[in-house]
């Protein structure tokens, strides 16, 4: 239960409850192919590139081309999130704080989400035919090391080049991923300041929206060691959400806690990376 509850109380003098400062929605969510998830495991299959056969002679025989497949696994974990509201708090109270218990609840979830989804980004997956293949994150060359620098146009480009490089699909959606103190060095960038490189005038709302192909998204959850800041830029389908249990709430009255009311949310999710050529680690130096 919620010890903290009697800082809400009538003699506190505030009339209504309210949430401090947090992240609230999944920022990450809508930026990765999101799928359904039965069972423990979920199995996720992929084609990877061929190569057409040149005719050379007529009435030849036809070239039977073998397809290469690929398969990734995703592991659920299951998220809980509960608190309680004793019965004889209410009267004490202003308002009926059981509403925001449960936005906080979804908030937590949400947060929970993202850091799935950001741990997957260089974290071993597995697959093959049985989900027991370990594919490693490549990083002599899908890293760019930080160079005793911030995040800058230079490491930007270098990370568009590789993703390019890669033949990643240039109509599929881009996202890069950095938090405030990287955001205030690329918004400082002179050549980020100028119409000339910003076509979308990231400077006019003081926030940096896409460039370079990228929607940026910023975040303060990304890893940090050593002040290096862990960046990231993908392809969305490159990133795969596996939603086992979408986020529920319940309400209810627990009669073996005295009749509190209990707010509950949980859900059931996991993320992988699907493509060891669409996601690239970028290092950013903090000091």
């Amino acid at each position: 239960m919620s010890f903290e509850i009697t800082t809400a109380m009538v003699q506190q003098y505030n009339d209504n409850v309210v949430l401090l400062q947090q992240q609230k929605p999944s920022r990450f969510r809508p930026c990765v192919r999101e799928e359904s998830v039965q069972g423990e495991y979920g199995f996720f299959d992929a084609i990877s590139a061929t190569a057409a056969q040149k005719r050379t002679t007529r009435h030849g025989d036809t070239p039977l081309i073998s397809t290469p497949h690929a398969r990734r696994r995703v592991a659920q974990s299951p998220y809980d999130w509960a608190d309680l509201i004793e019965q004889f708090d209410k009267p004490t109270l202003i308002t009926d704080p059981t509403s925001m218990y449960a936005i906080n609840a979804v908030a937590a979830l949400n947060r929970a989400m993202d850091d799935e989804i950001i741990a997957a980004f260089a974290a071993r997956s597995y697959g093959g035919r049985d989900g027991t293949s370990t594919y490693d994150f490549n990083d002599s060359y899908y890293k760019i090391t930080h160079s005793s620098s911030g995040l800058t146009l230079a490491k930007i480009l270098s990370a568009k080049e590789i993703l390019d490089a890669a033949e990643n699909d240039e109509n599929e959606e881009r996202f890069f991923a950095l938090n405030a103190k990287q955001l205030g060095v690329l918004l400082n960038t002179t050549e980020i300041k100028s119409a000339d490189y910003n076509t979308v005038k990231a400077l006019v709302k003081g926030e940096l929206d896409t460039f370079c192909g990228f929607k940026f998204i910023r975040t303060e959850r990304l890893p940090s060691a050593s002040s290096v800041r862990t960046c990231y830029a993908w392809s969305k389908n490159s990133m795969l959400l596996g939603i086992g249990t979408d986020i529920v709430t319940r309400v209810s009255e627990r009669a073996d806690k005295n009749y509190a009311t209990q707010v509950y949310a949980g859900m059931s999710i996991g993320a992988v990376r699907m493509d060891e050529k669409g996601v690239v680690k970028v290092e950013a130096y903090e000091d």
